[in-house]
């Protein structure tokens, strides 16, 4: 599917990044991929990691210059759209900041993919754009309703976007593991409400899902891989078990349970065996069916929420992961 393709990632030096350029070179046999992202030294340090690999290379740039993106972009086949300002309380206190990434860069993404004739672009989303209650949520809404629409955007260029949706990703830098480890230093955890739960997703079955919708897309779907929701609190005992617990309370923008399929997203939702698919509710440019495939339409009124999810991780399988993905922290 990706072999003899070029792919472009933003925020290519970010965890889902270094994970999705590790796998897909291993896996594929490509014709390039570029890393493209705003950081020289994130770059310079990947850059080491590859230097014997003629396939990789490095672009320095920002998706909110959109001359530069264009240029970029110039033969690519894939994109892969990661870039983002997406720690909450960020968003929230450096709101224009948000904005400019997550919806202009998103915008610009969308025009240069055109004007560059990209086969297709898979835009990373969150659970946190499923009714919104932060700015981060409600920029990646913004920049998935742009994703879609830019299917009948793209006019005669063919190019086509579709959007995977995750939950929390296991280990990446802001998420509340590292977090949690680095104050289990001192014995002593911060954690907001002992009622809030959260969907748990590693970075392997992240990149798989980008796979996933290379290969199945039409245009315009929502991917929503199926995956465990876990207690906060659980993951705190399970980082570290005997540290002393302060509640500090919520957050600006935060919700005590996520979600990444609504009561509004079931009419179009269709389940299949390891994700869900959310179809676009305008579709001008593709047959429905084509969409469908053997997918099976969700009840009307069907959520898929981190509190009421039938999938839960426990205390055990979590600290197995960390001591697989941290084994410098010893034995929990």
């Amino acid at each position: 599917m990706l072999n003899n393709k070029t792919i472009l990632i933003t925020g290519g030096t970010g965890s889902f990044g270094k994970k999705f350029v590790s796998m897909t070179l291993e896996k594929f046999k490509l014709k390039k991929l570029i890393i493209y992202s705003r950081d020289e030294m994130k770059q310079w340090e990947m850059a080491n990691i590859y230097k014997d690999d003629p396939r990789v290379r490095f672009f320095i740039g920002d998706v909110r210059d959109k001359n530069r993106l264009y240029r970029a972009l110039d033969s690519v086949d894939y994109v892969v759209h990661a870039a983002a300002t997406k720690i909450v309380p960020t968003a929230e206190y450096n709101p224009f900041e948000c904005i400019n990434t997550n919806v202009n860069g998103a915008m610009n993404v969308i025009d240069a993919s055109i004007d560059q004739n990209v086969e297709k672009v898979v835009a990373l989303s969150t659970d946190k754009a499923c009714n919104p209650a932060n700015l981060y949520g409600a920029s990646k809404l913004a920049s998935d309703k742009l994703m879609i629409a830019g299917n009948s955007y793209s006019g005669s260029s063919h190019t086509r976007f579709s959007i995977v949706r995750y939950g929390n990703v296991l280990g990446s830098r802001g998420s509340v593991i590292p977090f949690f480890l680095e104050q289990a230093k001192n014995n002593n955890l911060t954690l907001t409400d002992t009622r809030m739960t959260r969907f748990m997703i590693d970075l392997e079955d992240a990149v798989k899902l980008v796979w996933n919708a290379f290969e199945d897309m039409c245009g315009g779907e929502t991917y929503i891989k199926k995956i465990p929701s876990m207690k906060l609190m659980d993951i705190a005992k399970a980082i570290a078990p005997k540290a002393n617990i302060e509640i500090i309370g919520i957050r600006p923008g935060e919700k005590l349970h996520e979600e990444m399929i609504s009561t509004e997203d079931s009419y179009s939702t269709y389940e299949y065996r390891d994700y869900y698919k959310v179809l676009p509710v305008i579709n001008s440019w593709n047959n429905q069916d084509l969409m469908i495939k053997n997918g099976k339409k969700v009840e009307e009124g069907f959520t898929y929420s981190s509190q009421t999810n039938e999938s839960w991780m426990t205390i055990k399988e979590l600290q197995d992961w960390v001591r697989i993905n941290y084994p410098i922290i010893g034995n929990l």
